[in-house]
């Protein structure tokens, strides 16, 4: 029978004819917007396109219109709207880059700006797609190390929900319509007046020389800054102790005894990845046959932190007491405050023996405070490192790295009035998002409304591009060239290893250059720069060095000598101390997505807090004994009332958090939030003023006699769980050292019906070792584990079913017999004796010659008996398909790994593919690979280097050496499966007379 030819089958003999529905033919664009499926189509195969629809507001023949007809052609053609999986496009280097070599990574250091303050980054390339971002080694804010807020940072460059066009009073437009309209609004003033620029906090010189330059042209412009997580209270009290702003350097690596008073400079504070290094330094324990010595941390917080959670003695107090207690230590250590109190908050022997130990330790102590406390607060720690020698060692001062330090609240109200009063003609708003985190009593939103001509450089379509009459889309910081500034002065460059992923967005400099007519690019703005203040001969080079290194040379501030004012209990005096009274509110940003900035950061939503290991959600922090009194409990919605606003809250039972206070962080509340989807919003800004800041009392909390759902990772345990081998081992330094084998089980773990692996083992044996006594609980492990392996997010509903995809957890233990908390990184273990290998029918999980325990992706069927022998609980199984299939995401995974379907196990690999990658290169070499050559990402992401990893046949690599410590010990050794990762017990330094007078107080209670 002779076949049908494909001139009279409509399908090319592929398929039979189809439905009308799904017909491939089209007349016009009418036909194809009044498709049923248009926005499913939209959706699934233009994402952006979709987003654009949505947010313009237009009518579906009107976007067709306007995207021109070359969208319709490209896919409203197909059959029916699933995309097709060969649907890719192959394009060949025409000339291939000599630098470019496929497979091989390339590498660029870069700076990542956060708060005004630079960061060094380096990032990963492939292919020219940026992949991840680390540390750098050689800038003095990283080190090498990084946070979760690095990590994730490389996902809000491929965010599919980024600002992607320039838009008019919420319509699209151009760019060209804005320049002109632009000079239109500038022309009207002429020599600037009525012309006002709103910035987030500059240290960046060359923008600095732009702003200058701009003022000059027009000098009647008004300059403002304005961060909610600003650093008010830090240069009213450098100002109020020395009477002018400097900046303070810390050096922890000098310091033996420490006391933080509400500074968490283990994570919030500036520079605090390069603290968190020098601290932990001193506090590893080597036996190597002297004494070890470790330093001493006392922190005194009203709110739940990593360096209080890190601390040998934490003293929990409300937010005022803490400024109580600066004030009686100075008086105890001798400075004339003019304070006396009747009846101290805290037991008198704990001020008596920190101000002992401060003094004993005089030059080699030191103590910190942080951004939330008052500027009273801060005179006095400037007065007691002073009082005690440490100026010059543990804390040096240096001149401001900001550019203009001023106090941005002030800054933003004097903005706000002139709004209202009408004297802004055009305002300029470059990032941030003020119409959301101002204070409440500054009415930024409403007094926008007046100015004529505004524009808002952002990054998202925010509350503040809303009301603004113009909106262009932002650069991220790996498109750009920029500078910055470090804690200590330190210049760095922003350098981007690719262009712009969208043609409509710009950075400050471009917008800049716009308002003074400069046509150059950001690239000759910034080299031009640095060319005008280099002194040497050879700034080709000079400029070479500063692009590979990541850091400018000799750029780090000089240190300088203020000398504290003469009246110093004159000037606190000017403060009148506060009075702990009635319930107190704590405001604080959230450890992830800081102000509200990182919200539409699915990484940073998804990674448990380090506390309460909430995901996707905020809560009200209050201790056990407030929540009795307040008749509340977790997952209970309360309503927190506080200068005559009311905002609800749900609450989260901590006992971290101080009684007679509760903690709420900022930034919840915006669009896309779990919280803002299920019908609520979380917004501390509602009822955070501006003479509070930070924390206010005469707050009133009462139940809202609701409940809402919370998804958190962790079930709540204490160490009573594990009455004889507690996960995480703890001693006090001296017990170790006359209890060297206090940790661990002592019993026979060799008693097994499994097959013994060793026999077969040739060449390397990985394994790895994590330190308790440096791991602080930052996280950052877990966002570089997801960066590396393409570990999905699965949102809150799935969380809340057990189903997080996370290849490594944090665990947190809180145990209150000393009232302290404890952090527990736990990856795949890759048992010698691994319980998995032995129940998958399909040898899906098997050992290799090198003591990984592999997961042969393809073989899984999904049994997930494997998961159930697992006494770690590591192994994660893909119940769905949680890969966000949005193209732009595509060039964001790692493309050594692969990216898992629905149905399969996946664990930590000890990132094997870093593993062959170094084995290629020793092989190519012809040698072994070198000790410290492979670094799994959790251990290049650790700030405080507290995971090694390494090969154990080796006796002189650093895991082993490490492994070899009397206090390494294998978490449940006593189930005999003997894990490849194991774990150094915490030790601690507390001070003997607090520890003894603890310890007299728990038995008598």
């Amino acid at each position: 029978m002779p076949s049908m030819s494909e001139t009279e089958n409509p399908n090319n003999g592929a398929h039979p004819p189809s439905d009308e529905s799904s017909s491939k033919t089209w007349r016009n664009i009418d036909e194809i917007a009044a498709r049923e499926d248009f926005e499913d189509f939209l959706k699934e195969n233009y994402p952006r396109e979709h987003v654009i629809m949505r947010r313009s507001g237009l009518d579906r023949r009107s976007f067709l219109k306007i995207m021109g007809a070359s969208l319709t052609l490209s896919g409203f053609a197909l059959q029916g709207c699933a995309p097709s999986p060969t649907d890719e496009r192959i394009i060949p280097y025409v000339r291939v880059p000599e630098e470019v070599i496929p497979g091989r990574p390339l590498y660029f250091a870069s700076t990542m700006v956060l708060g005004g303050y630079g960061t060094g980054v380096v990032i990963e390339t492939h292919e020219g797609r940026p992949h991840r971002l680390e540390g750098n080694a050689d800038h003095p804010a990283s080190l090498g190390g990084s946070n979760a807020i690095i990590q994730a940072n490389v996902l809000e460059l491929y965010n599919p929900d980024r600002a992607v066009e320039v838009r008019n009073a919420g319509n699209l437009s151009s760019f060209d319509e804005f320049v002109s309209a632009m000079q239109g609004a500038m022309a009207v003033s002429g020599d600037g007046t009525g012309v006002h620029l709103l910035t987030e906090t500059i240290t960046s010189p060359t923008v600095a020389s732009q702003i200058e330059a701009l003022q000059e042209a027009m000098p009647n412009a008004t300059w403002h800054q304005y961060e909610p997580v600003s650093r008010d209270n830090i240069v009213a009290g450098a100002e109020l102790a020395f009477g002018e702003v400097v900046n303070s350097v810390y050096d922890f690596s000098q310091a033996s005894v420490i006391l933080s008073l509400d500074g968490d400079f283990l994570s919030s504070m500036d520079g605090s990845l390069h603290y968190a290094r020098d601290y932990a330094a001193n506090r590893k324990v080597f036996l190597d046959g002297e004494e070890p010595e470790i330093s001493r941390l006392y922190a005194v917080e009203s709110a739940p932190s990593l360096t209080g959670a890190a601390a040998d003695h934490r003293i929990k107090v409300k937010a005022s007491e803490v400024e109580l207690f600066a004030r009686a230590l100075a008086a105890e250590l001798g400075i004339e405050t003019d304070f006396s109190m009747d009846e101290a908050p805290w037991d008198s022997q704990t001020l008596t023996a920190i101000a002992e130990d401060l003094t004993a330790n005089a030059g080699e102590s030191l103590v910190v405070t942080g951004a939330w406390q008052s500027p009273a607060v801060h005179a006095l720690v400037h007065a007691i490192n002073a009082e005690l020698g440490n100026v010059g060692t543990t804390v040096t001062y240096t001149e401001p790295v900001e550019v203009n330090p001023v106090n941005q609240t002030e800054d933003l109200r004097t903005l706000t009035d002139a709004m209202s009063a009408g004297e802004v003609g055009a305002l300029f708003i470059f990032g941030g998002n003020p119409a959301f985190t101002a204070p409440n009593d500054i009415e930024f939103a409403s007094a926008l409304a007046n100015v004529p001509f505004s524009v808002h450089l952002s990054y998202y379509n925010d509350e503040t591009s809303e009301l603004c009459t113009w909106q262009i889309p932002q650069k991220h910081f790996i498109e750009t060239w920029g500078d910055a500034r470090a804690f200590d002065g330190t210049a760095s460059l922003m350098q981007p290893p690719i262009g712009p992923l969208l043609d409509t967005t710009r950075s400050e400099i471009d917008m800049l250059a716009l308002m003074t007519g400069d046509d150059r690019s950001s690239f000759d703005i910034v080299q031009a720069y640095w060319e005008a203040n280099y002194d040497g001969d050879d700034f080709d080079g000079f400029w070479r060095r500063a692009l590979h290194n990541g850091v400018i040379e000799e750029t780090a501030f000089e240190p300088m000598e203020p000398t504290l004012v003469a009246d110093l209990a004159g000037a606190v005096g000017s403060y009148e101390a506060p009075q702990a009274e009635g319930l107190e509110v704590i405001f604080q940003p959230d450890p992830y997505i800081y102000d509200g900035r990182f919200a539409q950061n699915s990484w940073l939503q998804e990674l448990p807090k380090p506390f309460n290991k909430l995901t996707w959600d905020t809560a009200m922090l209050v201790n056990p004994v407030t929540a009795r009194e307040l008749r509340l409990d977790t997952g209970n919605l309360a309503e927190l009332s506080y200068g005559g606003e009311i905002v609800q809250m749900p609450v989260w039972v901590l006992p971290e958090q101080p009684e007679g206070s509760v903690t709420v962080y900022l930034g919840y509340g915006k669009e896309g939030g779990a919280d803002v989807d299920a019908g609520f919003a979380f917004n501390a800004y509602a009822i955070r003023p501006s003479g509070n800041m930070w924390f206010g009392q005469g707050v009133e909390v009462s139940s809202a006699r609701r409940s809402y759902t919370l998804a958190n990772t962790q079930i709540e345990l204490n160490f009573e769980s594990y009455e004889e081998h507690p996960p995480v081992e703890t001693a006090s330094l001296s017990f170790f050292l006359e209890n060297l084998d206090f940790a661990g089980y002592d019993g026979d773990t060799d008693k097994t019906l499994l097959p013994d692996y060793n026999a077969d083992y040739a060449g390397y044996q990985w394994g790895m070792t994590i330190d308790l006594s440096a791991c602080i609980g930052c996280n950052a492990c877990m966002v570089a584990c997801q960066s590396e392996n393409n570990s999905p997010s699965v949102g809150k509903t799935e969380v809340e079913r057990g189903r997080e995809m996370h290849w490594i957890r944090v665990d947190r233990y809180y145990d209150a017999d000393d009232d302290s908390t404890k952090f527990q990184p736990v990856p795949c273990m890759h048992c010698e004796q691994a319980p998995c290998e032995q129940v998958c029918p399909v040898q899906a999980t098997v050992h290799s010659e090198e003591g990984l325990n592999q997961m042969v992706y393809n073989r899984c069927v999904g049994t997930r008996y494997c998961s159930g022998n697992c006494p770690y609980s590591v192994r994660r199984f893909n119940f769905l398909d949680y890969v966000d299939d949005t193209p732009i995401l595509d060039e964001l995974r790692n493309p050594n790994v692969s990216v898992r379907s629905r149905g399969v196990m996946e664990k930590c690999t000890y990132c094997v593919q870093r593993i062959n990658s170094a084995r290629i290169d020793a092989n190519v070499e012809n040698r072994r690979i070198n000790d410290g050559e492979v670094m799994p990402a959790c251990a290049t992401a650790c700030p405080t280097q507290a995971i090694v990893f390494g090969d154990i046949a080796e006796s002189t690599t650093q895991v082993s050496q490490l492994k070899a410590q009397p206090h390494n010990y294998g978490l449940l050794a006593e189930t005999g499966v003997r894990p490849r990762t194991t774990y150094l017990a915490r030790l601690t330094n507390p001070n003997e007379n607090l520890h003894a007078s603890a310890e007299a107080e728990s038995e008598e209670a």
